[in-house]
């Protein structure tokens, strides 16, 4: 008598199993699709209000430009013929952004791994609460902070830095003067956007799923080697996303280094020597002075800033979605 044992049919590939679309037949789904949809057509649009804005402004004040709107080291809007360009101040903000990258994300990385991985739980609760307390603080008492306590006590580091690392160009100290360089606004910047890398940082390595770290301590990893092969794949997505937030701050900080520097049209690769500006600075050091033609000028600064903004953070997107091995899902 043949056998009447049912067969298990194998599941359905994943091609060809048919996709569920959600109810959308109640009201409550479609007032919660609404406000979704609404929420993000909404923020497009308040985008490219900002977008048109600040090209139309900016059109008006370049149109008159008589100099080269991204190589004149002058600002004068004000003159006859009205001459200014932004090459001072894209260099000014490009250089502090990398210094402020440079020191803020390998300390960020350490400290978040520290509180999520080698931390006792009794210190790491106060630790992360101090670390979220300095995102709150805000950016006039940072710049009050960084001209009064570290400018004058960075004049010994700045001493030894071209001391032992003159040859190296960036770091040789060639005009005399108090520390209101761009290194010392890069230093400033770092401590300002380190509480948000440290705290973005921190959530994503506490995300590690718990079976990668225990499968690798029981093939015989040590804790460096379970960060490194279980902890850091995981959370190289999440660290991009944290270090892109940070330098958004860094390319946009307008008081604390409005108050720190001291500006000069003028290019120079000597960190050291003060001097330097960026965007965000100038703009709000000549907004009040200046007329209808010169705060046009200033706009049209500012949508540069707008679109170097668009650039980076699209540029993190792009390396994310390329590099696979940038998401969680494969670690």
């Amino acid at each position: 008598m043949a056998s009447t044992t049912p067969i298990d049919t194998p599941p359905a590939p994943p091609a060809a199993r048919k996709r569920v679309r959600p109810n959308t037949g109640r009201a409550g789904d479609k007032v919660f699709l609404g406000l979704s949809r609404g929420s993000g057509i909404l923020l497009l649009v308040i985008m490219a209000s900002i977008a048109v804005f600040l090209t139309y402004r900016a059109a008006l004040a370049i149109s008159k430009d008589e100099g080269n709107f991204f190589t004149t080291l002058d600002w004068n809007p004000a003159g006859d013929p009205p001459v200014f360009g932004i090459a001072v101040l894209l260099f000014g903000t490009i250089v502090s952004s990398i210094v402020a990258m440079a020191i803020a994300v390998p300390v960020a990385v350490g400290i978040a791994l520290f509180i999520s991985h080698y931390a006792p739980r009794k210190l790491a609760a106060p630790l992360a609460y101090v670390v979220d307390l300095l995102a709150a603080v805000p950016s006039i008492v940072y710049g009050i902070w960084g001209a009064l306590f570290l400018v004058p006590y960075l004049e010994g580091l700045n001493l030894w830095l071209d001391q032992f690392f003159g040859w190296t160009y960036l770091f040789e100290k060639t005009e005399v003067g108090v520390a209101r360089s761009l290194f010392t606004v890069g230093i400033l910047l770092a401590i300002m956007i380190l509480p948000i890398v440290t705290s973005v940082s921190r959530e994503v390595f506490l995300q590690v799923p718990k079976m990668n770290e225990e499968a690798a301590l029981a093939l015989g990893a040590t804790r460096w080697e379970v960060i490194r092969l279980s902890v850091l794949p995981f959370g190289r997505s999440g660290v991009i996303s944290a270090s892109m937030l940070g330098l958004g701050r860094a390319l946009g900080e307008t008081m604390a280094v409005a108050t720190v520097l001291s500006p000069s049209f003028i290019i120079s690769g000597h960190l050291l020597n003060p001097g330097g500006g960026t965007f965000a600075q100038n703009i709000a050091a000549k907004f009040d002075e200046a007329d209808q033609f010169g705060r046009d000028a200033l706009i049209a600064s500012g949508l540069v800033l707008f679109v170097l903004t668009l650039l980076v953070n699209g540029a993190a997107r792009l390396i994310i979605a390329r590099r696979k091995e940038y998401s969680g899902a494969n670690a």
